[in-house]
């Protein structure tokens, strides 16, 4: 895209309306969240080169609210991620996820993950950074949220995202990754990955990955623990020896119920022994 019309884009985008269309049909096991007792919804993040569309979720009422960035899969920010955001808000959060993918295209709008992956794959890490950036700085000037109280959770390529934000901002309190991959080839839009900042991490992140995922291999999970042994963060990786890849993802047949449960039951308890 020229940079105009690149502008214009994402200037007039919005965060998507029900569920991807990669993920169709959706599961009989999809978690619905309502939006009673909160103000939810899109917003608009001003960032370095215009506005990025988010979805955020808070309590309809009072103010100061603990902020927790939700990082969307390689499928954007559609309906399983926002539901997400709102069982935090219900929890008395402010949650907010914003599109980072969408300079580079509308993954939610692509049938097929290999369309979705030649887009994914020019995203920038710098540029995911200063977004992430940008929304905490929107979180507490626009919408109620404390900033000494900033929590991250991401899912799949949010997992990755997770670990690299929580090592370029010192201000997070705690991090949650889901199956983020966190070994691979550097490029000079991705540079690094977890493995690459984990002896450096100084922000305690909690790992949480399946044993029969078989594109994050136990190897890769091994080799993380390790440096971080090496770091102060205090982080911990916990892998559910029979779960899958998107083992949360209860819109998706790679769901499993009792992992997930449990996985969100130590999500929570993290961020609550950590302070957000």
């Amino acid at each position: 895209m020229k940079e105009i019309t690149r502008r214009k884009f994402i200037a007039t985008a919005t965060v998507a309306t029900g569920f991807a269309l990669a993920v169709q049909p959706i599961s009989a096991e999809v978690i619905t969240t309502d939006a009673k007792g909160l103000v939810a919804g899109a917003v608009k993040i001003p960032v370095k080169d215009g506005e990025i569309p988010a979805y955020r979720a808070a309590p309809a009422t009072g103010d100061n609210f603990p902020i927790v960035l939700v990082i969307q899969e390689i499928f954007g920010v559609h309906e399983h991620i926002q539901d997400i955001t709102r069982r935090f808000a219900k929890l008395g959060y402010l949650a907010i996820a914003p599109e980072l993918f969408i300079r580079q295209g509308d993954v939610t709008k692509l049938s097929n993950i290999n369309e979705i992956r030649p887009i994914v794959a020019k995203v920038p890490d710098a540029q995911v950074l200063s977004d992430l950036d940008a929304t905490v700085n929107w979180a507490v000037k626009s919408a109620k949220g404390n900033g000494d109280k900033l929590g991250i959770t991401g899912f799949c390529w949010g997992g990755r995202i997770t670990w690299l934000y929580a090592a370029h901002n010192p201000k997070v309190k705690a991090g949650v990754a889901w199956y983020g991959r966190l070994v691979g080839d550097a490029t000079e839009l991705q540079p690094q990955y977890p493995v690459d900042i984990a002896s450096k991490l100084t922000v305690p992140v909690l790992g949480l990955y399946g044993g029969k995922d078989t594109g994050i291999t136990l190897d890769t999970v091994e080799q993380m623990r390790d440096r971080l042994k090496s770091s102060s963060s205090k982080s911990e990786i916990i892998v559910y020896p029979d779960a899958p890849h998107a083992f949360f993802a209860d819109y998706r047949p790679s769901y499993r119920e009792k992992d997930a449960k449990d996985g969100w039951k130590r999500l929570l308890a993290w961020f609550k022994k950590n302070g957000v």
